[in-house]
């Protein structure tokens, strides 16, 4: 298996995680879009379809499904169905909560308690593309829950490192949440405006993506960690490689 898709649009080489005949596990890159939007620039899903054609010289149109999204400015582990069959039970999974996403987040502040879970009410305005905080039967509105814990805190810069747990997919949900919470991500533009400095690159990471295989049933697990720059390098890169594998760990118990 290669270890990198290679673009022919001048897109960075892309890892690939995990690959099989069912499914393609990549390292998403930052600030590509996941699937076609309103930009018209190159989009993930696109991109792996061409790269999947060349790649194995497929005639015809290549089948992809998507499983999951990151936001644009979000980048790491993400899981693609190469089957119909794949997609749905792989949807399933998803909708039975067997379907575990594990983030990483460099945040302002530091959260009121080491852990905690925060349980909010969301609506989207498809016009704008953002995502509002609102009161619990608001029309249009869904529940939002996330797990949080927090990992370290950079007195000196006044950012703290948190892992993230989510138990529903909502769009944006970590970037509302926490700033909802009084702790926006770095360099979120969109909800961490006041605070942040524009160019800043968002700190926000899929680290783990797991689920059981959707025909073989064993266990798949999706690692990757973000780069090594700032504000990720203010911790030691063994406290993600750590998280990882405590993931991959409970996973397979």
């Amino acid at each position: 298996m290669d270890p990198a898709v290679s673009w022919t649009t001048g897109h960075p080489a892309m890892k690939i995680l995990y690959e099989d005949n069912h499914l393609l596990g990549i390292e998403k890159p930052v600030n590509i879009p996941t699937q076609e939007d309103a930009s018209g620039d190159p989009d993930l899903l696109n991109l792996l379809k061409v790269d999947i054609k060349e790649r194995f010289n497929k005639p015809g149109n290549v089948y992809l499904g998507l499983v999951h999204r990151l936001d644009r400015p979000v980048g790491g582990a993400m899981i693609f169905a190469k089957t119909s069959k794949a997609a749905s039970r792989l949807s399933d999974a998803v909708r039975t909560r067997k379907f575990a996403k594990s983030y990483v987040a460099v945040v302002h502040g530091q959260p009121p308690q080491q852990r905690g879970r925060l349980i909010d009410t969301l609506l989207k305005d498809e016009r704008t593309n953002t995502v509002s905080v609102v009161a619990k039967g608001t029309p249009g509105s869904k529940e939002a829950i996330l797990d949080y814990h927090v990992l370290g805190v950079s007195a000196e810069h006044g950012l703290s490192l948190v892992q993230i747990e989510l138990h529903t997919g909502r769009p944006h949900q970590i970037r509302v949440q926490m700033n909802q919470l009084g702790c926006p991500l770095y360099g979120d533009q969109k909800y961490g405006a006041h605070i942040n400095k524009p160019g800043q690159q968002i700190a926000l990471w899929s680290l783990y993506v797991g689920f059981p295989h959707p025909v073989t049933k064993e266990p798949v697990d999706l690692v990757s960690s973000p780069p090594s720059q700032f504000p990720w390098d203010l911790w030691d890169s063994r406290t993600y490689s750590q998280i990882a594998e405590n993931l991959v760990s409970s996973s397979s118990m």
